[in-house]
């Protein structure tokens, strides 16, 4: 049995998928923000600027996460989610300790390292699944960036609805789980998640592809399920407690691929030893080894082409789509051009996600968490779709990944337009189209790092590529909105500001619009450069697929 559940098992391997599945879903908490800002703005007496710098902060935790890539190379994936687990829990707590009035609020330079530290900890997390999880399953790397980033996506609305339905949207109560529960969940999955081989086969690449999809399927019924708890209304204290049972059972039901696994291998096993004990029995072999020196002499052939062809690979330069270290893939222009394009999509997609809670009051919505809640959810949608939608136009058609990327960037644009006019409803639709577009933006840029510039130093060129998310932060929602904002707002008693109307982030809007539109450039022709690319990989995926039909037969 142990066999069976060793991580290097194909049961240990997906169980380990399951808890990376876990970790992502509890890993989302640098987009809940807005669910808190206001206790703390209110506490601080902060202005809007000084509060958007705060999550500025938060996110430049983000840029940090470089030391986790150098990391992912040199150090077991346990360790990494150790870091994380440890950093989550100091820099959520302190600010929970605040929060709940349990000590007074510390100088705001101290607060801007405890904000920074808790959004540096999701990036040790991130690391470590993400890398870990797009090498065991190489092969498909798309589903599994969709999932793993699905459920990032969908782990603000967990936690948000869970505090919802249990602890009425106490600020407190929210802080103090994102401290506990992300580092209880890092020490299970550390038990788990280990580094191992891919699949060998196109037989074993079809068979996860099979897993995959219900892993799929699972993450949409936990998706509609909360947007169903969200779109009907309040609830009673009853109904409240059986929706958070309902959803940690759902969140429990990927155990049961590793357990069919296990289940299969075990009559497998069995199988095998009355085969063995039958062959036992033979006395002479069925089958006498021909030739072995020439055997040998092939293999020693091989080994001399492997050495000359890394040889040759030294001597110059890769190109796009073979191994890169970081110098080299920071040389190219196709890793600039996907850095400002992500910077385009993520940077505005964070200024809202930071803003919502105050742009949602200066609209007139007394309760702004429903808007919180449809970002996360509909970025599920996005982020879950998009890895596999890309995946499978890839080994159809050879279709390459940043196309999506530039049909999000128009569709982004188009919600920022429909927010700037701030029409009736115009906030719930802006919500559900940033949130879309900002998970396929996150979901197809993912897999495709590591496509053009190899798998081999991937956890640092990940790691280099969101240096956009404090970038745009800083960029879009510390400078535009904060100060934007700021110039439309009145003061308050309390030494902060306030503004109501829909003038107040209708300029914000349009920069960012703009934005959208010189990222959707940038993004088709990425679409160009990188053709070859996709040719190539479609080829490879039908050759294995042409090299197993013979096998069947």
């Amino acid at each position: 049995m142990g066999a069976l559940f060793s991580p290097s098992s194909s049961t240990g391997k997906w169980l380990g998928f399951v808890t990376a599945v876990w970790v992502q879903a509890i890993s989302g908490n640098n987009y809940t923000f807005s669910n808190y800002s206001d206790a703390l703005k209110s506490l601080m007496g902060l202005t809007q600027l000084q509060l958007n710098n705060l999550s500025v902060a938060k996110d430049i935790g983000k840029a940090f996460g470089i030391f986790a890539g150098l990391a992912s190379d040199r150090l077991p994936t346990p360790f990494i989610l150790l870091i994380g687990s440890i950093e989550g829990f100091i820099g959520y707590g302190v600010q929970w300790l605040i929060v709940s009035q349990k000590i007074k609020p510390l100088p705001y330079w101290q607060m801007c390292i405890f904000l920074c530290m808790g959004g540096n900890s999701t990036t040790w997390m991130n690391t470590a699944v993400l890398v870990t999880c797009i090498r065991n399953f190489s092969k498909n790397r798309g589903p599994v960036s969709g999932i793993l980033k699905g459920y990032v996506g969908l782990s603000t609305a967990i936690f948000t609805d869970v505090c919802s339905a249990l602890f009425s949207d106490s600020p407190s109560s929210f802080l103090l789980m994102l401290a506990v529960i992300p580092f209880l969940v890092c020490l299970t999955s550390m038990i788990f998640l280990r580094e191992v081989d891919p699949a060998a086969n196109a037989a074993d690449e079809k068979e996860e592809a099979r897993y995959f999809s219900i892993f799929n399927a699972v993450a949409v019924i936990i998706a509609v399920y909360l947007l169903v708890f969200d779109v009907s209304g309040k609830h009673g204290p009853a109904v409240s407690k059986a929706f958070a049972i309902v959803l940690l059972l759902m969140l429990a039901a990927p155990l049961g691929v590793p357990i069919y696994i296990y289940l299969k291998m075990k009559s497998v096993n069995n199988c095998n030893s009355d085969i063995e004990g039958i062959q036992g029995q033979i006395s002479q072999p069925l089958l006498i080894q021909e030739n072995p020196i020439q055997e040998e002499e092939e293999q020693q052939q091989q080994q001399q082409q492997v050495v000359i062809e890394r040889e040759i690979k030294k001597k110059r330069r890769p190109t796009i789509g073979e191994d890169h270290t970081i110098v080299e893939a920071l040389w190219t222009l196709d890793f600039w051009i996907l850095f400002v394009s992500f910077l385009c999509g993520v940077g505005t997609g964070l200024a809202v996600m930071n803003n919502m809670g105050q742009m949602g009051l200066a609209l007139g919505y007394v309760d702004v968490s429903i808007f919180v809640s449809l970002m996360s959810i509909w970025g599920f949608f996005g982020r879950i779709g998009s890895g596999s939608v890309s995946e499978y136009f890839i080994k159809k058609s050879a279709t390459p990944r940043p196309l999506w990327n530039a049909a999000s960037q128009i569709l982004m644009t188009v919600g920022y337009i429909v927010m700037a006019l701030a029409l009736p409803g115009s906030l719930y639709i802006g919500s559900i189209v940033v949130g879309i577009c900002y998970g396929v933006r996150i979901a197809v840029s993912v897999p495709m790092a590591s496509e053009l510039f190899g798998l081999k130093y991937y956890g640092l060129i990940y790691n280099i590529l969101i240096l956009n998310l404090p970038l745009g932060s800083f960029l879009f929602s510390g400078l535009l909105a904060g100060l934007l904002y700021d110039s439309q707002a009145t003061k308050t008693a309390g030494g902060g500001n306030t503004c109501i109307g829909a003038h107040c982030y209708r300029l914000v809007f349009v920069m960012m619009a703009f934005a959208c539109i010189v990222g959707f450039g940038l993004d088709i022709l990425l679409v160009f450069r990188t053709k070859g690319v996709y040719s190539r990989i479609q080829m490879s995926k039908k050759l294995r697929k042409v090299a197993k039909e013979p096998e069947a037969i």
